[in-house]
């Protein structure tokens, strides 16, 4: 197959939210323009080379908040892109952008460079969850954006929002919702916050955490019955304004499905370039670098070489932009096949798999099919299995199963 998928990672942001772990922060002009001319260089190196010929089907400037960049670095980056691969047609362009940091050059630029796709990253219209998450926008910047997106023609757009909140209620995401749906955008995602270590949430919300894992009342987060109810409402509220649940957390209009993370759950082939970036070219995972002084330095001589994988016992064809390269056995490919497969609400095709694998999903997961089944977490039908909504709601339990 020559579709790929490409991923563009931008590191930087105007500030860093209290909740985000992500490799992103702030940067000078000169760190910017530096790192912007390493990535055109890995671009040109693989679409020169290795990736020559391979068609773009979906490209995905993501971060950090690629909107915090000066307009002409994305129209630039999209030139080399251009310049080095075959891009589809009809290739589905998505940029992340942050409310506040998007003005009508910007937009000018990113229509006139191809990319047809938004995502917003709003996450709460009440202003003192804003505060909280340390976001650097008002929900009436936020209004502002949106209206100029649409004036400048886009008419695919994305909106992030984040539930359980500190101090949140089902009634207050409620009307975080309301707000997003009478915009009426093609595509929102609704993400349950996570406090990860190393962020100011963990610093300050690890011990009510620690009481929502044990079932205890935390003080400030919301408990595990308030975040299920919240999770029920918005499916209920989403169906009931047009808007089918395709994945674990998205939801869209009828044919507006995002395409290229439908990409990543299907394990078609894609390119991460920048920063940390990951990617699954071949049977090979690899990860990129996440030293930005050494990632800018590498790109400037870059090298082809072998990359021990220890857990494989073999060397791995990779460059010195590379942190490490993974070869995917057989199991770990069928495991990552039902995993990320069954986040979807339509779940996985059984002929897809004995088209990859060559055995049937039966053979190798009956025992797990027939558990789950019994315990009304997995619907198989002569050409599918796909989770019910329990399935869905236990996720985690239910894809743990799958693993060999």
């Amino acid at each position: 197959m020559n579709e790929l998928e490409l991923y563009i990672h931008i590191p930087f942001c105007m500030k860093k939210c209290n909740y985000c772990d992500f490799l992103s922060a702030p940067a000078d002009e000169e760190s910017q323009s530096a790192y912007m001319e390493g990535l055109k260089r890995e671009i040109a190196f693989y679409g020169n080379s290795i990736l020559k010929g391979r068609i773009l089907d979906t490209i995905y400037i993501g971060g950090g908040t690629p909107s915090f960049m000066r307009e002409s670095y994305i129209g630039e980056l999209m030139k080399e892109v251009r310049r080095c691969f075959i891009v589809r047609k009809n290739a589905e362009i998505t940029i992340e952008c942050n409310p506040g940091s998007l003005t009508e050059k910007k937009f000018d630029c990113y229509r006139r460079a191809g990319i047809n796709r938004l995502s917003i990253g709003l996450q709460s219209a009440d202003e003192e969850e804003l505060r909280t998450l340390g976001r650097a926008h008002t929900f009436e910047q936020f209004l502002h954006n949106y209206e100029m997106a649409r004036n400048f023609g886009f008419d695919n757009i994305n909106l992030d929002l984040m539930d359980s909140l500190p101090g949140q209620t089902t009634e207050k995401f409620y009307r975080t919702l309301f707000s997003a749906v009478k915009l009426n955008p093609e595509h929102i995602s609704c993400y349950t916050l996570t406090i990860e270590k190393g962020t100011p949430f963990y610093d300050r919300y690890k011990f009510d955490m620690v009481k929502v894992q044990a079932g205890m009342t935390p003080e400030e987060l919301p408990t595990e019955d308030v975040s299920y109810q919240i999770g029920k409402m918005t499916q209920d509220f989403l169906a009931q304004h047009g808007y089918t649940r395709y994945e674990i957390s998205n939801y869209a209009k009828k044919g507006r499905a995002c395409r290229h993370n439908t990409g990543y759950w299907k394990r078609k082939e894609y390119l991460g370039v920048g920063l940390g970036a990951a990617s699954l070219v071949g049977e090979v995972r690899y990860s990129n670098l996440r030293d930005l002084k050494k990632y800018v330095e590498n790109s400037r001589r870059l090298e082809t070489g072998m990359i021990l994988d220890e857990a494989a016992g073999k060397e791995i064809f990779g460059t010195n932009l590379h942190e490490n390269a993974q070869w995917v056995s057989k199991n770990a490919q069928m495991e990552e096949f039902m995993f990320l497969g069954l986040r979807m609400t339509e779940g996985i095709e059984k002929s897809r798999f004995y088209q990859t694998f060559g055995f049937t999903v039966d053979y190798v997961y009956g025992d797990v099919i027939r558990k789950l089944s019994e315990e009304g977490m997995l619907v198989e039908t002569q050409t599918r299995l796909f989770l019910t909504e329990t399935g869905m709601d236990l996720n985690n339990y239910a894809v743990s199963e799958f693993l060999l």
